[in-house]
């Protein structure tokens, strides 16, 4: 019979239907099951050759299929053998990729996407320090949910949240490898519907910890202590805290992004992946002038023989006051400030932060970044931020 595609798809008699135009027929199993099948002889033996499901493969593609496979017959090459060979040199290439080595890869070809190669040492320190060990020498193919929960039980609730992250880190590198077709099955390493079903919940496994924070009322003492420590990661930290800034926004500053008394943060810089003026007080522009004299040839604001400062830089600091906080927990002491001893507005004090407004309505009508109003803002902290010093001064009684 002539077959054409739609006249193909209305068959629902089981049989074989030959297409008049190829060596190809179809074969009709039931309505919903029917294939493409090429039949030849090799060798005097009658050969039936799937080309794929109608659902999936078009007749004219079936047909081109068809033709190829004649002209490799011509050849002398049996493409049934051919299409098992090549089955087993892809079985045989998946054997040999270990999923350390393919997470590596994917670890790399991941990072250009990150501002930060702290995220790349966070993917690496959760991937060797916990799944390398159980499954790196083992081909990715192989690895099933049994393998990931060796893995991420021990962890799951003494360290939820690194627990969390590292399962989403399998995943993605499991789906890689589907996409490759490095890996066959359902991907073992999916929460909904899968790991769901047997471990628990990770907001309901693991309290919130939020970064250690000092009281704002404890700050300007502190403050004082900093101004009178030397070095530069002091002057780094003192800037932070007076700018309500994150580490990596800071140590990763440039001094062609300050403008006079503005430092505008590029977008691939900050968490929100949105350009970032901040209005810098007298006290900041003085640091940022120190910092220039001590490393005069450096294109950061802060570094050392012309090298950025280490993410762990102002936090040493704090280690050696001995004070038990991060210096993320700065913004905390900032925003509490703003609460308890101002009349801020709730937005001005978030576009300090480089929040985002969380009302999608406002956001969408809001252009400008309240410069000048986050000035006044930043001004007024400064000044509370220098009140020890103003308070240590003791006046002197002419007689």
């Amino acid at each position: 019979m002539k077959l054409t595609y739609q006249s193909a798809l209305k068959i629902t008699k089981s049989g074989r239907y030959f297409d008049h135009a190829s060596s190809l027929h179809l074969w009709v199993k039931s309505p919903t099951q029917k294939y493409w099948i090429l039949r030849y002889m090799a060798r005097g033996k009658r050969q039936d050759m799937s080309l794929g499901s109608i659902n999936v493969v078009p007749l004219q593609e079936a047909r081109k299929k068809a033709l190829e496979a004649q002209i490799e017959l011509s050849q002398g090459i049996n493409p049934l053998e051919k299409k098992k060979a090549n089955k087993k040199a892809i079985e045989s290439k998946k054997a040999q990729v270990q999923f350390k080595d393919f997470a590596l890869e994917c670890v790399e070809s991941k990072s250009h996407e990150w501002r930060s190669s702290k995220h790349h040492d966070q993917w690496l320190y959760t991937l060797k320090e916990f799944a390398f060990p159980v499954i790196g020498d083992k081909p990715i193919e192989q690895v099933n949910t049994e393998d990931i929960l060796k893995i991420l039980k021990p962890i799951w609730k003494t360290k939820t949240n690194t627990a969390s992250r590292l399962r989403g880190r399998l995943e993605w590198i499991i789906s890689s490898a589907i996409a490759r077709e490095y890996f066959t099955q359902n991907n073992p390493a999916v929460w909904r519907g899968h790991l769901q079903t047997i471990l628990s919940a990770p907001n309901k496994t693991a309290k919130t910890k939020h970064h250690p924070a000092l009281q704002y009322k404890e700050l300007p003492m502190l403050m004082l202590k900093l101004k009178s420590m030397e070095g530069i990661s002091a002057l780094a930290l003192e800037f932070t805290i007076l700018n309500a800034s994150r580490t990596g926004e800071v140590i990763g500053g440039l001094r062609s992004e300050v403008d006079g008394s503005v430092w505008i943060i590029p977008a691939e810089r900050m968490k929100g992946n949105r350009e970032h003026r901040v209005p810098l007080c007298t006290r900041s522009i003085e640091i940022l002038a120190i910092a220039s004299m001590l490393d005069p040839n450096s294109p950061y604001l802060f570094s050392k023989n012309g090298k950025a400062l280490s993410n762990m830089a102002m936090t040493m600091v704090l280690r050696r006051l001995k004070i038990g906080i991060t210096v993320h927990g700065f913004r905390s002491t900032f925003r509490d400030w703003v609460s308890e001893e101002t009349s801020t507005p709730s937005e001005v004090a978030e576009m300090a932060l480089a929040h985002a407004i969380s009302n999608k309505t406002e956001s969408s009508y809001r252009r400008g970044d309240l410069l000048a109003r986050r000035r006044e803002l930043m001004n007024l902290w400064e000044g509370f931020c220098a009140s020890a010093a103003i308070d240590n001064i003791i006046e002197l009684k002419v007689a």
